[in-house]
C-alpha cells in the first residue's frame, strides 16, 4: 500500500529545497551530502530520502522550482500594451524583486545547471528560452531596428548579465535600490541601443580587404 503524503507535505519539500540550495550555494555541489542536508534540515536522512531520492533530484528541483517561480512573476508583470520603454522597466523591475531572498538559489541556477544530465538540463534551458524571449521582445521593442538582426540576441543578454550578477555585490541596505538599479538597467538598455544598427541575422560577413 502507497504511504500516504502528510497534509504539509509541500511545505517540508519546500522547505528542504530552500535548505538545500543554501547549502549548494555556499558549501558547492559535491560537498553538500545528503547527509549533511539532513542535519542542516533537522530531519532524519531516512526522512529526507522520503522526499527526494538523491542529490541530484534536489538540484534539479531547486533550479526548477526558481525559474518556474521567475517565469510566473515575469509573465504576470509583462505588459505588451505598455510604450515599450515602461515595459521593459516594469519586466526588470519584476524579476529583480523576484530574485530577493533568492540569491541561493539563483547562484545555484548559474552554476549547477551544467552538473545535471542533458535530458534535465534541456528541460531547465527551455525554460530559460521562455524568459529570455519575454525580455528579447522587449528590448525588439525598444530598439525595433534590432529585431531580426545578429544584434538582438547579444543586446538581450548583455541585459541578463547585468540582472543575473547583481547579487554579488547588491546590498538591500545599500544606496542604490532595486527600483534604482530596474530604472538604471533599463535606461542602460534603451540609450544604448539607440544608435545600434544590426545587420540582418542571415546576412553573409563581409570580406575584408586582406582577404
Amino acid at each position: 500500500m502507497a504511504r500516504t503524503r502528510a497534509s504539509n507535505y509541500d511545505d517540508k519539500r519546500r522547505a528542504i529545497l530552500d535548505r538545500s540550495a543554501e547549502l549548494f550555494a555556499e558549501h558547492g555541489y559535491d560537498r553538500a551530502s545528503m547527509s549533511r542536508i539532513a542535519e542542516a534540515c533537522g530531519v532524519s536522512k531516512a526522512n529526507l530520502y522520503h522526499y527526494y531520492r538523491d542529490k541530484e533530484e534536489l538540484l534539479f528541483d531547486v533550479i526548477r522550482f526558481h525559474l518556474e517561480e521567475l517565469l510566473e512573476v515575469v509573465e504576470a508583470a509583462d505588459r505588451p500594451d505598455l510604450a515599450p520603454g515602461d515595459r521593459l522597466r516594469t519586466l526588470v523591475a519584476a524579476i529583480l524583486e523576484a530574485y530577493r531572498d533568492a540569491d541561493a538559489q539563483h547562484s545555484v541556477q548559474i552554476n549547477g545547471l551544467r552538473l545535471l544530465p542533458s535530458d534535465r538540463q534541456a528541460e531547465l534551458k527551455s525554460m530559460e528560452r521562455d524568459l529570455v524571449k519575454i525580455f528579447s521582445d522587449a528590448v525588439a521593442g525598444v530598439a525595433p531596428q534590432l529585431k531580426g538582426t545578429k544584434l538582438l540576441k547579444p543586446v538581450t543578454m548583455s541585459l541578463f548579465g547585468m540582472i543575473n550578477w547583481h547579487y554579488l555585490w547588491f546590498k538591500s541596505n545599500g544606496q542604490v535600490t532595486r527600483a534604482d538599479y530596474a530604472e538604471l538597467v533599463s535606461q542602460l538598455i534603451v540609450d544604448g541601443t539607440r544608435n545600434l544598427q544590426g545587420e540582418s541575422a542571415a546576412a553573409p560577413r563581409r570580406a575584408t580587404a586582406a582577404e
